[in-house]
């Protein structure tokens, strides 16, 4: 390795600390404006935030079956930013077994919830998820949901882009579910496109769909009747998140 090679890194090392820093000041930050903002707008009661939790399991199972992961109690899945553990809970709802199941988290508090809802043996890691010490090539699913628009540095995105594939096993491959626009309320989140995603998993093959209807028309046409979020969800230009599948090839199967 040159000098210039080394310094480099040792730059995007640095830069990746401080971005690091900061996801878990704006975490903090969300924490406090949420309890003193916090009309019940994010309760699993309500009809907006149900039914695009709904949506998205159904998009899971989905993939899971469309791309041979089911069936799926031998399967293993590491969740990057498991937060409290809902997608976790719904993984083994799905019938994952715990033993199988590992998430990592940037924020000590999130964990430590998660940790009181889930089964003891699921493993739960404190840290960041680029750095983690996991053998490499050892899940069928890395799963992803709203971590990427967190992190506003690209280089950070790269580097846990990279993470994530190198412990995907072959013929495994990369579980994503986050939102492709931008929010001009929230300058703490930034989407993330397609073509973004692509350019973080070069090597896959790459299945997208386009899920969730837009949570401020969600929330005012939930409203009038639940029914509506079906109805303006069928306008795929009012639909706001992406789930994709990022297939890894087999390693004996030569590329075409």
């Amino acid at each position: 390795m040159d000098m210039e090679t080394a310094e480099d890194l040792e730059i995007a090392e640095i830069e990746g600390s401080v971005e690091i820093g900061r996801i878990r000041e704006r975490y903090a930050r969300r924490a406090v404006e949420g309890l003193a903002l916090d009309k019940g707008r994010y309760r699993a009661l309500n009809p907006d935030v149900y039914l695009s939790w709904q949506e998205k399991v159904r998009g899971i199972i989905r993939c899971l079956r469309q791309y041979g992961i089911a069936p799926v109690a031998q399967r293993t899945v590491l969740e990057v930013g498991c937060g409290h553990g809902s997608d976790l809970l719904e993984l083994i709802r799905l019938g994952f077994q715990p033993e199988n199941l590992v998430g990592v988290d940037l924020m000590e508090d999130h964990v430590k919830v998660a940790r009181l809802r889930l089964p003891v043996n699921v493993r739960l890691f404190v840290g960041d998820a680029s750095q983690v010490v996991l053998p490499g090539e050892s899940f069928d699913v890395v799963y992803q949901s709203t971590v990427f628009t967190s992190i506003l540095d690209f280089n950070l995105q790269q580097r846990l882009a990279a993470r994530m594939w190198g412990l995907a096993k072959s013929g495994g491959g990369i579980l994503w579910y986050d939102f492709a626009y931008d929010n001009p309320r929230n300058p703490d989140v930034k989407g993330v496109t397609l073509a973004r995603i692509r350019s973080l998993f070069p090597e896959g093959r790459i299945k997208c769909w386009r899920l969730r209807l837009a949570p401020p028309i969600s929330r005012m046409v939930t409203l009038i009747h639940p029914t509506l979020y079906t109805l303006f969800n069928a306008v795929p230009v009012l639909r706001t998140h992406l789930l994709c599948w990022i297939q890894k090839a087999r390693h004996d199967v030569p590329c075409s």
